[in-house]
């Protein structure tokens, strides 16, 4: 989970039948390769699908669910304009975490991690 400011950066997955949740709102992520960390594989696809650099520093919020790892890091509002949208998904935007949630086009699981993470932070 990734927000610059106070909004999230949201993706809009492909509507691939062969994938998960094909067409629902997603955020940055990914499967590991070779001997990455779940951390480490987080900021390498951050950086290929929004071309945002984090380190593993700015990683705010852990949480394994099931076989997979969330995180939560904060970049200032201004990064928003340093996205540079990878090929994979349809678009990118920005909207308030609270509207995730509420979506019913998040992915399920993901809109009960990030209110986790912001019931946690208040």
């Amino acid at each position: 989970m990734l927000f610059l400011g106070e909004e999230l950066l949201v993706i809009r997955r492909d509507e691939k039948p062969e994938i998960p949740w094909p067409g629902y709102l997603d955020f940055p992520g990914g499967g590991r390769e070779g001997d990455e960390t779940p951390e480490e594989c987080a900021l390498r696809e951050t950086f290929e699908e929004v071309g945002l650099s984090l380190s593993q520093e700015q990683i705010v919020w852990t949480r394994q669910h099931g076989p997979s790892w969330f995180f939560a890091a904060h970049l200032p509002a201004e990064r928003v304009s340093d996205v540079r949208f990878g090929d994979e998904g349809h678009d990118w935007w920005m909207m308030p975490p609270e509207e995730y949630v509420a979506r019913d086009d998040g992915i399920p699981h993901f809109r009960e991690l990030l209110n986790a993470y912001l019931t946690e932070r208040s």
